[in-house]
């Protein structure tokens, strides 16, 4: 067992846990932080995306204790029902979600992307170097490329994640 204290959703969480014990793990079984989810645990489908100081990880791919002290954002970090983040917002307008299982990996994999493209805006996103830069539909679909959907509604997610970055912008 390892005591490792992990900054999750602004708040600090103490965990005693075996060190072979995944983020994943550590946040549904330990925590009860149950909006990441195991879908391969294998770290090729996404559903398990958390945003770890500011960048999207699978959690199902890395251990808990390896992130004693690291902030970590879970998608019941972004928003909650009557206060949604702007990209959940998005999600429901457009119906990003079917079976709703990829949705919070969606939901946080796309805040982490679009933080990142902020960061370097516009040198890395699409556009004429005369004109004002344009996050690209096949762009949004690459940089998202790690989360899948099994009921298929990538359409709905990209015009999601497009709608919220407009907004943003």
């Amino acid at each position: 067992m390892k005591d490792t204290t992990l900054r999750i959703n602004g708040e600090e969480r103490k965990l005693s846990a075996d060190t072979r014990t995944t983020l994943l793990d550590a946040l549904r079984n330990h925590l009860g932080l149950t909006g990441s989810k195991k879908g391969c645990d294998h770290g090729q489908c996404g559903a398990c995306t958390v945003m770890v100081n500011g960048r999207r990880i699978n959690s199902c791919l890395t251990l808990a204790c390896m992130h004693d002290g690291d902030e970590i954002t879970t998608v019941e970090g972004l928003g909650e029902p009557g206060d949604l983040s702007p990209l959940q917002a998005a999600f429901v307008k457009h119906d990003g979600f079917q079976c709703g299982y990829c949705t919070s990996g969606q939901i946080c994999s796309a805040t982490a992307m679009l933080e990142e493209i902020k960061d370097n805006w516009p040198s890395n996103v699409s556009g004429s170097l005369t004109g004002e830069a344009k996050l690209t539909l096949k762009e949004i679909s690459e940089r998202m490329s790690g989360n899948l959907c099994r009921c298929a509604a990538y359409p709905n997610i990209v015009d999601a994640i497009r709608e919220a970055a407009e907004a943003s912008s």
